[in-house]
């Protein structure tokens, strides 16, 4: 079971390949409703303070027995936060973020940051834009990059130097290599052949990957 959740961020599209199954389970975070709406989509859960919501748009999700989880406007958490929190109160454990990234740094950073949390450990979240998904690797953790030959991959060490990185299937290989904090060594390799893979021994990574095509994401 996965959750697609919605931001009310910029969208970039919904790749067919990212269509919801029969037992996904939609969440919307507050304005993330009007991409879904867009979408033709009625979310299951909409989670927030619904300050981005007109009354038209609230009753057409009570029409169409969407469940809605509201927050106070002064909350310790942002909409996003709070629909990931949803997510894992149900047992979910993939996550699918859409509309995360926009104008304000501050949200997008935030948002770039969330799978960093040490609450949401156990959870694979992986954020995307357009042709382009950001999922974190964690030590002792080893991940099969899925995209096709020609796929832009970048690690970027969040925190703190990331050591002991070996990678498989890149064009710059990795043989337990370090990346230092700050530094853009790691950004803008290239996936030539599969499979792919990446092993993190100490730290944790960002890992990005740029698909040439809609083929594959995962």
């Amino acid at each position: 079971m996965r959750a697609l959740i919605f931001a009310n961020g910029e969208f970039s599209g919904f790749d067919t390949s990212h269509s919801s199954q029969p037992d996904d389970l939609i969440i919307a975070a507050d304005g993330g409703t009007l991409h879904c709406l867009a979408l033709g989509i009625i979310p299951h859960v909409v989670v927030g303070d619904f300050d981005s919501l007109d009354p038209a748009s609230i009753s057409r999700l009570e029409e169409g027995g969407a469940k809605l989880v509201a927050y106070p406007a002064r909350k310790d958490y942002t909409d996003l936060e709070l629909a990931i929190q949803y997510a894992q109160k149900a047992g979910i454990n993939d996550i699918l973020v859409f509309g995360a990234l926009g104008k304000r740094w501050d949200q997008t950073l935030a948002n770039l940051l969330l799978p960093a949390s040490s609450e949401f450990t156990g959870l694979s979240i992986r954020l995307f834009d357009g042709p382009q998904q950001l999922f974190l690797i964690r030590a002792d953790q080893e991940v099969i990059l899925k995209g096709s030959v020609g796929d832009i991959v970048s690690l970027v060490p969040l925190g703190g130097d990331a050591t002991g990185i070996t990678t498989c299937g890149l064009e710059y290989p990795l043989q337990r290599g370090t990346l230092k904090f700050g530094s853009t060594r790691g950004v803008s390799n290239v996936l030539v052949e599969q499979p792919a893979t990446v092993r993190l021994e100490i730290g944790l990574l960002v890992c990005t990957i740029i698909h040439k095509n809609d083929g594959e994401k995962g």
